[in-house]
């Protein structure tokens, strides 16, 4: 059982520190497009590589953030049925749900987005834009890492789910808001 809180704490702690820190990167794709606008109408003057600035960024929130919107709840849910479902079977649904369909959903984009991404690092793939950034490669990159921070968060949402399976007393969800009740490890 600890072994299985561990993880469920190493993959958790993960997310919750990519996720912070991307929520910086939401405050700089907020202010370089203050930035574009200012320049492009206040001084007629701009450059493509600041505004893909604002596309690496907002790439970087959605496909890296992914995992840590997961963490927390945040993906939309159609909860007609599962809102009046007990724990237990609230957790039989997460974890089947995660087992069948985000986990071989994530190990597909992993598995296909390799040699696309290796294919691009490969060459050092820039922007095919004149004056953009030389850093295509990077941005494909978040591909495979959403892959694998789902598959990560997906791993402690198996763990947190089994122990309320196997019967384990539910408690607060690590990072959960106060109206969240999950399961404390």
């Amino acid at each position: 059982m600890n072994a299985v809180c561990r993880i469920i704490r190493i993959c958790d702690e993960i997310n919750e520190r990519v996720g912070r820190v991307l929520a910086w990167f939401t405050l700089g794709m907020v202010l370089v497009t203050l930035a574009v606008v200012i320049m492009r109408y206040g001084f007629s003057f701009g450059r493509i590589w600041i505004q893909e600035i604002v596309m690496y960024l907002h790439a970087a929130v959605f496909m890296l953030g992914a995992a840590y919107t997961m963490q927390h709840r945040g993906h939309v849910r159609v909860d007609i049925f599962y809102q009046d479902f007990s724990l237990r079977k609230q957790a039989l649904v997460d974890f089947v749900g995660t087992l069948l369909l985000m986990m071989p959903v994530a190990i597909a984009i992993l598995a296909w987005s390799w040699g696309f991404v290796g294919h691009s690092w490969s060459r050092l793939e820039q922007s095919p834009e004149t004056g953009g950034l030389p850093l295509v490669f990077v941005l494909k990159t978040f591909i495979p890492l959403m892959a694998l921070l789902l598959m990560l968060q997906g791993l402690a949402e198996l763990g947190r789910t089994g122990l309320v399976l196997a019967g384990r007393e539910p408690g607060p969800r690590p990072y959960a808001d106060d109206d969240d009740p999950e399961i404390e490890i």
